[in-house]
């Protein structure tokens, strides 16, 4: 027996070792990753828009084009990465195929509408018909980050008068405006 029980306390001891796991630590360190700035410029998307619209009795089209434009100054997004700054062509074409309005837009017809940050990196991000009224076009105008994710940039309102002259302003109305009217039929 004496025998029995060596050979059981040493297999006892066996399985004991054997289930005796050892722990390995959960805890994984990864460097974090490093968001890679582009080395080379980027490009805003470009754009061409035309509509037609009725302004001082008669029926008009307006050409927008906005693209890059290499000879001005690079500009850069919060993360810097660098981008070429844009110029905007806005054209106004009379009924009769004539044009009555042509002029390139760039950040610099707008900077005195800006902060230094807007006017150092932001690009001219764009120029969009909003309505005719009366004798003139109103337009709205943007200065801003050229990352198309951002929402940081300086909402302005241009003007064109029925006699060609442009004027430009901070736009301080919110598009979030209800007519009246309409709150009293809503109940509000």
């Amino acid at each position: 027996m004496n025998r029995f029980s060596i050979v059981l306390l040493a297999v006892l001891s066996l399985m004991m070792m054997s289930c005796k796991e050892k722990k390995t630590p959960t805890v994984i360190i990864a460097p974090k990753p490093v968001q890679e700035v582009r080395k080379d410029p980027s490009r805003m998307q470009e754009i061409n828009q035309e509509m037609n619209v009725d302004w001082i009795g008669k029926i008009y089209k307006v050409v927008i084009r906005r693209v890059s434009d290499e000879s001005l100054q690079m500009v850069q997004d919060e993360s810097g990465t660098k981008y070429f700054d844009n110029v905007i062509t806005l054209k106004v074409i009379r009924p009769d195929g004539t044009e009555f309005f042509s002029r390139t837009f760039k950040k610099d017809d707008f900077s005195n509408y800006l902060d230094e940050k807007t006017r150092k990196n932001g690009a001219l991000l764009g120029i969009v018909l909003d309505r005719a009224e009366g004798d003139n076009l109103i337009f709205a105008a943007s200065v801003g980050s050229p990352d198309r994710l951002s929402d940081e940039y300086v909402p302005m309102v241009m003007t064109l008068s029925r006699m060609g002259n442009v004027s430009i302003k901070n736009d301080t109305e919110l598009d979030t405006t209800v007519d009246r009217a309409e709150e009293e039929d809503d109940g509000v």
